[in-house]
């Protein structure tokens, strides 16, 4: 416990990346895989992640990332997406995968399927679209996490424009709306922000037990 501790005091959001320093494929792919492993809402996954390396693009992006330099100084970006459509297909072809790696039945699995098939069936575009954020947000904790564990930067962003991303990135042609963006990398020597202490509540005031 000491050393996961240990290793989120170190982690912080940060603001200057040292552009000369690249991540390796083996700890990309350690990201890759845990996003792929990340919990989420009945199992749907319904995120995907785009791993960007192009500095050209990554300088591009910067104007919509509301001039956030950390966007281009960064080994990579990390694009969290929502699929735009969570249909019977969509939910259809999770259960069958279910069935696939589990060989559980379809006399088993059809109840479930159908009862979320029907209460999806009620739910509006943009209900469903909150959900699906909602999942990101799962997701870009647990590589918040994953980071720190593994010594690497990052700087989980909000502030950037999804339309300009989605364009720029071709997101609408593979029916994906992007929501949050993790540039991930090295600090930079001079980011006076690495020295920071931690403002945090005391832990009587963010936690409550009850025995």
């Amino acid at each position: 416990m000491k050393d996961s501790i240990t290793s989120l005091e170190w982690r912080y959001a940060v603001k200057k990346f040292d552009s000369g320093r690249m991540l390796d494929d083996e700890q990309v792919e350690k990201l890759k895989q845990a996003f792929n492993l990340t919990a989420t809402s009945y199992g749907l996954q319904p995120i995907k992640m785009m791993v960007l390396q192009n500095k050209e693009v990554q300088r591009a992006l910067v104007a919509h990332s509301y001039g956030q330099e950390q966007v281009a100084q960064a080994s990579h970006v990390l694009i969290l997406c929502i699929e735009n459509q969570i249909d019977a297909r969509y939910i259809s072809d999770y259960f069958e995968q279910v069935r696939k790696v589990r060989g559980t039945s379809e006399e088993i699995l059809n109840p479930f399927k159908e009862d979320l098939v029907n209460s999806f069936s009620k739910k509006d575009v943009d209900e469903i679209k909150r959900w699906s954020t909602n999942q990101a947000y799962l997701a870009m904790g647990n590589l918040l996490t994953i980071c720190a564990l593994e010594k690497i930067d990052s700087c989980p962003m909000e502030g950037f424009v999804p339309e300009a991303y989605d364009a720029l990135l071709g997101l609408h042609e593979k029916g994906l709306t992007s929501v949050l963006v993790l540039p991930i990398g090295y600090r930079a020597e001079d980011d006076m922000f690495a020295d920071f202490k931690k403002v945090r509540k005391n832990l009587e005031e963010s936690v409550i037990d009850i025995n």
